[in-house]
């Protein structure tokens, strides 16, 4: 029996038109019909859609992205398919001569913006679990345990389908928007496909925007060569590409969804809803505020070691185009201009993760990164720089990138700790023994 005192469930319950009478209890009868009917609707309209797995409705998820994608994206322009695998073709050309890393053998592809969604979702869906472990942990202490409680087991699966499709709505409108911005498989700077495959979205290289005086082949060709030259890192760096996707979900793991803000939602947004178009309606209203702002400690390191690694990735490339482009195409300089204000303006890997699950990820760090590899290079070769990234512990750190010439020199050198200067200082006196 619902307790008429529990205003946070009051109010969840008033939302879906369930009031106390003028006893002011609530009739748990009314509550049964009303809930049991909302449940056979929706659950009707979700299984139009696939089942559930992992407590979300991922086809819901993926068919609001299209939707998404249809109404902002805009029409989409036309661009030589031919010369976007020429310019793929080129790009391999260059880049043989300046890193060690080998050709993807996979061939190139042109991806719509659609095919950018679908293909890159099974990544999303795992990125996203832990989002979905802890909306279900907030359901669970809003509704209570309830174990022997009937009105408790009726009230938890309909909570949890209006919260549920809240979030469906958020990843929904968010990779929508996404497809309609990325221009590569590997922009964002997080592996989404199985293996490493070198993909180019031609209406949004298209619709990049460099300016005027750019050709549009020189923009097409300097996103080739940056695409080509990531896919060919995580290639040949086989812990690169695992670690950045954990390092994604270990910050996720920690999420915590504050219930406070999912009460507000439901009881603000979901009164008279229905439908699966007036639940989206309702989830892309309040999605965002599901998210507490504080970010605990263990998410602080994570979030460091994530912009560093990110930056790292990025910088390692801006060297690589700048030495294969600088003496062979005038408009290099602008065109990596371009690119750093595309990073300034809370570019597509920030605003993505941010919606996504409340990962404010800025790279503050990729030119300073830049400016480590690039110090590498000038003193030891292009093959030092790349010899770094043979294992994780080589890899400059976030002090390294305070000291570009340093690292260029040493190398990235451990701070020894409390055991190793007791190991120094026990060695230190047999030798004096």
């Amino acid at each position: 029996m619902p307790d008429p005192h529990d205003d946070d469930l009051m109010r969840f319950l008033a939302q879906f038109g369930i009031q106390p009478g003028p006893d002011g209890e609530i009739d748990p009868t009314q509550v049964l019909g009303k809930l049991q009917g909302l449940m056979g609707s929706f659950s009707t309209q979700l299984a139009g859609f696939g089942p559930t797995q992992g407590g979300m409705n991922w086809e819901f998820t993926r068919s609001i992205a299209h939707r998404t994608l249809a109404q902002s994206a805009g029409p989409t322009p036309s661009m030589d398919v031919r010369a976007m695998r020429d310019a793929v073709a080129l790009a391999d050309l260059w880049l043989d001569g300046e890193i060690a890393f080998g050709r993807i053998t996979a061939p190139a592809q042109t991806w719509s913006r659609d095919d950018w969604i679908d293909t890159t979702f099974p990544a999303w869906q795992e990125l996203l679990a832990p989002v979905v472990t802890a909306l279900s942990g907030a359901i669970q202490n809003l509704v209570g345990d309830g174990a022997d409680d009937q009105m408790a087991k009726a009230m938890r699966p309909m909570a949890k389908m209006a919260a549920t499709g809240m979030l469906a709505a958020q990843v929904g409108q968010a990779l929508g928007s996404l497809a309609g911005a990325v221009v590569s498989a590997g922009e964002l700077g997080l592996p989404l496909t199985p293996r490493p495959l070198v993909a180019l979205l031609p209406a949004n290289v298209d619709a990049y925007g460099a300016g005027p005086d750019i050709p549009a082949e020189d923009v097409l060709l300097v996103l080739a060569l940056r695409e080509v030259a990531r896919q060919r890192l995580f290639g040949a760096t086989a812990w690169l590409g695992p670690q950045l996707l954990a390092l994604v979900t270990h910050y996720a793991d920690d999420i915590a969804i504050d219930p406070s803000a999912l009460t507000d939602a439901l009881h603000d947004q979901f009164g008279g809803v229905t439908t699966m178009a007036q639940m989206q309606q309702a989830g892309d209203m309040v999605a965002r505020t599901l998210f507490f702002p504080a970010v605990t400690d263990g998410q602080k390191e994570i979030l460091e070691r994530l912009e560093t690694l990110l930056a790292l990735v990025e910088g390692w490339v801006d060297d690589v185009v700048e030495q294969v482009t600088k003496p062979r195409m005038p408009t290099a300089a602008a065109l990596a201009e371009t690119l750093r204000r595309r990073r300034a303006s809370s570019g597509p890997t920030r605003t993505a993760l941010k919606s996504l699950i409340g990962l404010d990820l800025q790279p503050r760090r990729t030119r300073d990164a830049a400016n480590t590899w690039a110090a590498t290079r000038v003193r030891s070769g292009s093959a030092a720089r790349d010899e770094a990234w043979r294992h994780p512990d080589l890899i400059p750190t976030s002090a390294d990138l305070d000291d570009p010439l340093g690292y260029a020199e040493h190398g990235h050198q451990e701070q020894p700790d409390d055991f190793d200067h007791a190991l120094d200082q026990l060695l230190n006196d047999e030798g004096r023994a």
